[in-house]
């Protein structure tokens, strides 16, 4: 779940990386983040692995280090750069070297990468800014992959959700939007990010991949990741507690357990191999 702006016409304010309260915001509990948030389809990983020219990888916005870690379990060197020092300590804590900043103003210092990589992140970068900084770190023949997971609901649980959200954050972004299908908001970050990369110029033609995978909820574990989602993160408790009841009682009605089908989008391009 991530947070999109409503839809309409788009001012620069409105535009995910420039909500910095948002951005920053996931490490007010980094280890529910690292225990509900899911990892990427190893199939993906095994991808970005053969699809790179070495095993260098940067990992942009790695938050508690799920990526980082899968990336490094497959035998790559990873170092991460995310602007939240609470998740930033985290990722350490678990093994990965992590420097803290915003992407578009860290100093690689001369360093470059074999691969620059993004999970459920890149949409906290701005893509122009993001795509040049990207070509500039990777060596030749270099991979930048960005992705994200779908979470595409039943639409009994959708509507039910929905409704949640309009009675307890009715102005918030989650709220004006959560009736609309999850691919095609996910699907508009996924253009954005492509273009950016196309217009840039010191790239292939984006690429496209797709993993698609379910996983079977629990009530419980669905209510334990609702917090770590950037349209929570930031509410009073009086107003995720009631998120949280009003959430599970629509789960309990719903039979007690919840089927996500999730995409997992990735926008990939190369830079010159010469």
């Amino acid at each position: 779940m991530v947070t999109i702006p409503s839809p309409g016409p788009e001012s620069a304010d409105q535009s995910p990386h420039r909500q910095r309260g948002v951005a920053e915001s996931f490490g007010v509990d980094a280890a529910r983040y690292d225990r509900t948030r899911q990892p990427y389809p190893a199939a993906l990983i095994e991808r970005i692995v053969a699809s790179a020219p070495g095993a260098d990888v940067l990992d942009v916005g790695c938050g508690t280090g799920i990526a980082a870690r899968q990336l490094r379990d497959a035998g790559c060197a990873v170092l991460g750069v995310e602007p939240d020092s609470r998740m930033a300590d985290f990722a350490r804590a678990t093994g990965i070297e992590v420097e803290v900043g915003t992407f578009e103003r860290w100093d690689p210092a001369g360093r470059s990468f074999d691969a620059v990589i993004a999970g459920t992140a890149w949409h906290w970068v701005d893509p122009v800014a993001g795509a040049a900084q990207a070509a500039r770190v990777l060596r030749p023949g270099g991979l930048l992959a960005v992705f994200w997971h779908v979470p595409q609901m039943p639409a009994e649980a959708a509507a039910a959700f929905a409704a949640v959200y309009r009675k307890f954050l009715p102005d918030s972004p989650i709220a004006k939007v959560a009736d609309r299908p999850a691919l095609e908001l996910y699907q508009t970050m996924v253009d954005k990010a492509a273009e950016a990369v196309r217009a840039d110029g010191g790239f292939s033609e984006p690429q496209h991949w797709r993993y698609d995978w379910t996983r079977v909820y629990t009530r419980d574990e669905w209510l334990d990741q609702i917090p770590t989602h950037g349209a929570f993160t930031q509410a009073d408790p009086e107003t995720l507690a009631g998120v949280l009841d009003a959430t599970g009682s629509a789960i309990d009605a719903l039979g007690g357990t919840l089927t996500v089908a999730y995409a997992t989008m990735a926008v990939a391009a190369s830079t010159p191999a010469h």
